[in-house]
């Protein structure tokens, strides 16, 4: 048995990844668990404590909140009235990122859609494609929470922040 091949990587570069999450103020989080121990929860949760919307996405949860905002079922289901989504995060299997999407370029690409952001583990390339052809910027197998604390100093070597400097040995 051999070891399947590692997903791709979509992405700007360091400076186009700044870029993004330095323009970006609204995003639209699908596939959001209300579980605090799952990633979707997490990082939704810190991007929205470092100041950024997030509209969390799941249709099973729809009605209650997270972070402040009211979960929606899909992404036609965000109000205008909350006014233009930058981002759409997707915390969905590889295989179904294709219909976010699509139902992303759909609703809200005349809304300021700016970026569709395929979490770590997830890469669909016909719809990566299809967004890039209408403009849209992608990131696919990276994780908006671990970029902004690699991007803007807040990892260390180890890959968290204790706080915490010391050389002495126990």
């Amino acid at each position: 048995m051999t070891d399947a091949a590692p997903l791709p990587t979509l992405t700007p570069g360091p400076d186009g990844l700044r870029r993004i999450l330095r323009a970006t103020r609204t995003i639209a989080m699908v596939g959001v668990s209300p579980n605090p121990v799952r990633p979707s929860n997490y990082v939704g949760r810190y991007l929205a404590l470092k100041g950024f919307r997030v509209i969390p996405v799941n249709p099973v949860q729809a009605g209650k909140r997270l972070w402040g905002q009211e979960v929606r079922a899909s992404l036609a289901d965000i109000p205008e009235s909350l006014g233009p989504i930058d981002m759409v995060d997707i915390f969905r299997r590889s295989e179904d990122a294709g219909g976010v999407v699509d139902e992303a370029l759909e609703h809200l690409a005349d809304r300021g859609l700016k970026t569709i952001w395929m979490q770590i583990g997830v890469h669909n390339g016909p719809a990566a494609e299809r967004a890039q052809a209408r403009g849209v910027e992608v990131v696919s197998n990276l994780c908006p929470k671990m970029e902004y604390q690699r991007l803007f100093g807040e990892l260390r070597m180890g890959g968290v922040n204790t706080g915490v400097i010391s050389s002495k040995l126990s």
